[in-house]
């Protein structure tokens, strides 16, 4: 087929950033194969995760904590299968695309021509589908079924084609997605290229994070987690609905999205009137697009300036860096969860003081990304970014998460 050439090129460009796994495969046949649950599990000092080819999404993620004891800390369903059945569908741990985050109207334009695009959120009685998209539609990247295209015990590499029009994009797209664990450390690289004509690009990692894996006897929310974000002095503006409208906001020092001025905890804020509609109409918590403005201090290598976030949790001991070539990134603080959806076996603690659900406020998202919706912001000169054509540069998202155990 016309794209395999594609994939094979862009597995090569997925290759170098310590991608390439010299033991031998885990699978004596060479073939990619899942455990009983269909994850695929790769691992490294210490932690150990596993994958699945829906939505090319982590699902479990094991690491020791400060007493040895090992806690998954990603939010996730026991089986594979699960992912695809229940209907809430809440993005776990998947890649949304073809454009991470919302598109305001479903519209957007290239080179003077405009785009009509499926959307799948806030309806309304003249809307009943959306009036905006979200993770590219309701048949985004996270709900389609990725190739596995190697696998060994410490990297997991997925292959992806987006066909012209699906969901109303313009153009097919050729994706592959590399996971890898080295030391303490998660690689992520996501390569992706318009092959046929230009298109917006956006990809993210739609991870759940619970760094006391949803078993602290003390709380089942994530408020005693502390965050800090040295870079996000600015968060992109929203409407209640949570499009952007054109401003760069200032996190002012002392505010309730003041993260970057020295590290708190998520819930140091609770309380304070500020926060109430911070994450849309009638919402108290975080769901924003922070700026990593790391360009105003000068040049910088991502790998070494400086994790643009840290999440800690004093009660674990777990620590989480996160390094990433990508110039902002969302915080949600799971207002949507419900307490409806399970626990994982290797989640909580049985016969415990808190039901084995995930409660309201019980993660925090960290998505790496770029400006959202910087498709319909032309002034925000993101396109080179956010724009691609076939013969151009491939898009390339680069990130390290990396564990460590916080002194006491």
């Amino acid at each position: 087929m016309k794209w395999t050439a594609r994939l094979l090129a862009l597995a090569a460009l997925a290759v170098p950033m310590a991608f390439a796994d010299t033991d031998t495969d885990t699978n004596t046949d060479k073939t990619p194969k899942p455990d009983k649950d269909g994850k695929y599990w790769i691992y490294s000092d210490d932690i150990s995760a596993s994958f699945i080819a829906y939505g090319a999404s982590v699902s479990n993620f094991m690491v020791k904590d400060r007493y040895g004891i090992e806690r998954d800390i990603v939010a996730g369903f026991d089986n594979a299968s699960y992912y695809s059945e229940d209907k809430q569908h809440p993005h776990f741990g998947g890649v949304p695309g073809r454009y991470a985050n919302r598109i305001k109207n479903s519209t957007f334009e290239i080179d003077g021509v405009k785009y009509n695009i499926r959307p799948n959120e806030n309806p309304t009685e003249a809307n009943p589908e959306g009036v905006n998209t979200l993770h590219g539609g309701p048949d985004g990247w996270d709900w389609r079924n990725f190739t596995v295209v190697s696998h060994t015990n410490h990297s997991i590499t997925f292959s992806f084609v987006d066909p012209d029009g699906k969901e109303g994009f313009p153009g097919e797209v050729a994706s592959i997605i590399t996971y890898a664990l080295n030391g303490r450390g998660w690689d992520l690289k996501m390569v992706a290229e318009a092959t046929t004509k230009k298109t917006p690009i956006m990809l993210s990692s739609h991870t759940y994070w619970n760094l006391d894996g949803f078993a602290n006897n003390e709380t089942n929310q994530i408020f005693n987690h502390t965050l800090h974000m040295p870079y996000a002095g600015m968060r992109v503006g929203v409407d209640n609905i949570l499009i952007p409208t054109g401003e760069l906001l200032p996190n002012k020092n002392g505010s309730v999205n003041d993260f970057w001025s020295k590290p708190k905890q998520i819930g140091a804020s609770w309380g304070d009137e500020e926060l109430k509609g911070n994450c849309g109409f009638n919402c108290t918590g975080y769901d924003n697009c922070y700026i990593n403005n790391r360009g105003a201090l000068g040049p910088y290598d991502w790998r070494k300036q400086g994790p643009v976030t840290t999440l800690s949790s004093d009660w674990s001991g777990i620590q989480l860096d996160v390094y990433t070539n990508q110039d902002a990134f969302q915080m949600y603080s799971c207002s949507g969860q419900s307490g409806s959806v399970a626990l994982k076996k290797t989640q909580g603690v049985e016969g415990g003081k808190f039901p084995r659900t995930i409660a309201r406020y019980g993660c925090v998202v960290l998505e790496v990304q770029d400006y959202i919706d910087g498709v319909n912001h032309p002034e925000w000169m993101r396109s080179s970014k956010q724009i691609y054509e076939p013969g151009g540069d491939p898009y390339v998202l680069q990130a390290k998460y990396r564990f460590s155990l916080k002194e006491r």
